[in-house]
């Protein structure tokens, strides 16, 4: 099967990048020291930054010919700094779904992705009240449930404990596997996500 996503001679400021290549329908894990450009290759690869040189190629095409929009939608980067609306959960997973102007779930779906990112909170819950650990697990069920061909995680176990940081891996290997997709995670956790890694990429 070829590679879904691959760069070539890329760099963004002081950060130069050996040439990657990210394995279709698996878990590509980013491992690498603090300050070796993980969270920025993230942004790279769904265009929210722009390499200073190279390129990456989604499908063997430079991503730069692709409109960013539906670029965004293919490859949804669920960061660390997250952005929630004012509300409720639920208010949250309509709003993200109206700026799509796609339909909305039921709220029986909002608990379905909410319980499969390790969040089980009632969708009424208001957002002011959810701590930053919460607030990124809103927002990567909220993306889960757009089923992007790509998935970015950057970071999402920090804010967890072990058993429910594992909780968490094993719901998103499980959903990827189901339904096709691809997921890109970085972590600084090597005991944790390396064994999940179908493709492990070590950065310096």
């Amino acid at each position: 099967m070829s590679p879904i996503l691959t760069t070539h001679d890329l760099s963004f400021a002081a950060i130069r990048y050996p040439d990657l290549t990210f394995q279709r329908q698996g878990i590509n894990v980013i491992h690498g020291p603090s300050g070796c450009g993980k969270s920025t290759l993230l942004r790279l690869c769904n265009r929210t930054l722009v390499p200073h040189t190279g390129c990456i190629r989604l499908d063997e095409q430079d991503i730069r010919q692709r409109d960013p929009l539906q670029l965004r939608r293919d490859i949804l980067l669920a960061g660390q700094d997250v952005f929630l609306f004012d509300g409720s959960i639920a208010d949250n997973f309509r709003q993200f779904y109206a700026l799509r102007e796609e339909a909305e779930p039921q709220e029986s779906g909002m608990r379905r992705f909410l319980d499969l990112c390790a969040c089980p909170l009632p969708p009424e819950t208001p957002c002011g009240s959810l701590s930053g650990g919460e607030r990124q697990r809103v927002f990567l069920a909220v993306c889960l449930s757009f089923v992007p061909r790509i998935l970015l995680l950057d970071e999402p176990t920090s804010a967890l404990d072990g058993e429910t940081a594992r909780h968490l891996l094993d719901n998103l290997r499980a959903f990827a596997a189901r339904h096709g997709m691809t997921l890109v995670l970085v972590s600084h956790d090597r005991a944790m996500t390396a064994p999940l890694a179908d493709n492990l990429l070590e950065l310096a």
